[in-house]
């Protein structure tokens, strides 16, 4: 996964098998289950790359031979995958199989689509029992578009006290705009997708994108 020279912490997946599996999510005629089952192809890869500064710890293990010294989650680092409903939730699905240890905070928000704000229904990280300074948080959104959603589940998080540096945004198609919000009001927050686009339409829609991605994974009116 490499950084993108337009961005400063915006790092894409070249990998082949992501590369074919975008083809999928593109194509207005691939089916719900190929354009799920290729999302979740892909969001591993990027995921996998998200994920590799999580903190660990050096433990004792034995093995059918002897006792050995391995590496594990830190016991004092709580890991939080946070889905954006509707569409995280297939992410999530993903995520959880990589890190099952994970607590699954879900934010609810939906676009307001004449001021293309997002509006709250729902937040599940209140309840969370952590310690914000020793976590980490992967905010999980298949599209990052004009970038309002995310910036107010970053800002969620921040009102709760994680540190903006443990703040992982995990998008599949994202576009110059999104980003560009988020690093000037977040500069220290990673972007981790599979794709940068061109830009926005006139409604907000990433082009070429792939159309609404909640809409294409429960195969609801598009």
């Amino acid at each position: 996964m490499q950084m993108t020279k337009s961005f400063k912490n915006v790092y894409i997946s070249e990998h082949p098998i992501l590369q074919h599996n975008l083809a999928t999510l593109r194509n207005k005629n691939s089916s719900p289950e190929a354009f799920r089952n290729a999302l979740g192809r892909i969001f591993q890869i990027v995921f996998f790359e998200a994920t590799r500064n999580i903190v660990l710890e050096e433990v004792s293990v034995t093995t059918p031979i002897m006792e050995t010294k391995c590496k594990v989650y830190s016991k004092d680092s709580t890991i939080i995958i946070s889905p954006i409903l509707r569409a995280g939730l297939s992410l999530a699905d993903e995520a959880v199989k990589i890190i099952p240890q994970a607590v699954v905070s879900h934010l609810g928000m939906y676009r307001d689509e004449k001021t293309l704000e997002p509006v709250w229904y729902y937040n599940k990280s209140y309840d969370i029992n952590f310690n914000p300074k020793q976590s980490t948080v992967f905010l999980l959104d298949p599209m990052l578009a004009t970038g309002n959603t995310i910036v107010a589940a970053i800002n969620n998080y921040l009102s709760l006290g994680v540190e903006p540096n443990n703040i992982h945004v995990v998008s599949i198609i994202s576009s110059p705009q999104g980003i560009s919000k988020l690093e000037k009001e977040f500069p220290n927050v990673n972007i981790y997708t599979a794709s940068v686009d061109e830009g926005l339409n006139e409604n907000g829609y990433i082009v070429p994108g792939l159309g609404d991605a909640g809409d294409r994974i429960y195969n609801t009116k598009w």
